[in-house]
């Protein structure tokens, strides 16, 4: 299929991006950023997706950096995913973050999707939505009425919607330094090695010894939303850091799913068994990696 028409605007700069925004929403028109546009493009051709006009953020090179600031490390909106999995400062900062980014689809995909088209799009089986919530990532996004930072628990509402207005545009990801003895894990199931996945799990935990500590545990793939999943978090604290602890992690993350998602590709059913699985993976890789 075509996509159906629609107009087409390429600001040149953030302010006109905003403002042009701030008009179509005032006349009612349906408008559609598209940064990267690996997700984008699929579902206009398939008119999935039919706006009324697409703004296109390509000449907004402003929004295409990587840098250290302060304790975070700064990614513009429109850095592409491979510029990100490329960057010495990301793999040595936020190894999870560059450990998620090499999962994403296939180098071509990479080079042309955006880091923030990724968390905008919240597709739930995207991998950044569930990094965002261990990471507690900082989404910072301007609109008509300004600057505003927006924390990932308040960021993702429901299925590939977020808390970004009509007229908002996300400007950065601010991504915490990772503490160099915490534990990560990240993994995924997909039909093939690139596509999306049909459940995936990332994580965080301290070891106080051999007990684990502060654990912050994500899925992806399995709920319309990327989900935090407490009871297994719950589970860890405090227990030695070996198979059996971990095995009842997993168990205790496929129980705490409310309402995992069925359809062509995999059962509900099917989902929670990997979520199972794929947390007692994640938490024995982790335990596993040399710090």
């Amino acid at each position: 299929m075509k996509p159906a028409p629609f107009d087409y605007h390429a600001p040149e700069t953030l302010d006109e991006a905003v403002g042009l925004l701030a008009r179509l929403e005032h006349e009612g028109r349906d408008a559609k950023i598209i940064a990267g546009g690996q997700s984008l493009m699929p579902m206009l051709a398939m008119r999935i997706a039919r706006p009324e006009v697409l703004v296109d953020l390509r000449r907004l090179r402003t929004l295409d950096y990587i840098r250290e600031d302060g304790t975070h490390v700064a990614i513009g909106a429109m850095t592409s995913k491979q510029a990100a999995a490329d960057s010495a400062l990301v793999r040595a900062r936020q190894p999870l973050f560059h450990a998620a980014t090499e999962l994403v689809g296939h180098i071509q995909i990479r080079n042309r999707g955006s880091v923030g088209g990724s968390f905008a799009n919240a597709d739930p089986a995207s991998e950044y939505p569930a990094i965002a919530l261990v990471l507690d990532i900082e989404l910072v996004a301007q609109g008509p009425g300004g600057r505003r930072r927006i924390a990932a628990k308040d960021f993702f509402l429901s299925l590939m919607t977020t808390s970004l207005g009509p007229s908002d545009i996300l400007t950065e990801v601010r991504l915490p330094a990772h503490p160099g003895a915490r534990r990560w894990g990240i993994q995924e199931f997909a039909r093939r090695r690139g596509d999306l996945a049909l459940a995936g799990v990332a994580l965080t935990y301290d070891l106080d010894g051999s007990r684990c500590r502060n654990a912050r545990i994500a899925a992806f793939g399995a709920e319309p939303t990327p989900v935090r999943l407490g009871a297994a978090e719950k589970v860890l604290e405090g227990k030695p850091a070996q198979a059996a602890t971990f095995e009842e992690a997993g168990r205790a993350a496929a129980a705490a799913l409310e309402d995992p998602m069925s359809d062509i590709h995999a059962s509900a059913a099917q989902r929670r068994d990997l979520v199972r699985t794929l947390t007692t993976r994640a938490l024995a890789d982790a335990a596993a990696r040399a710090h």
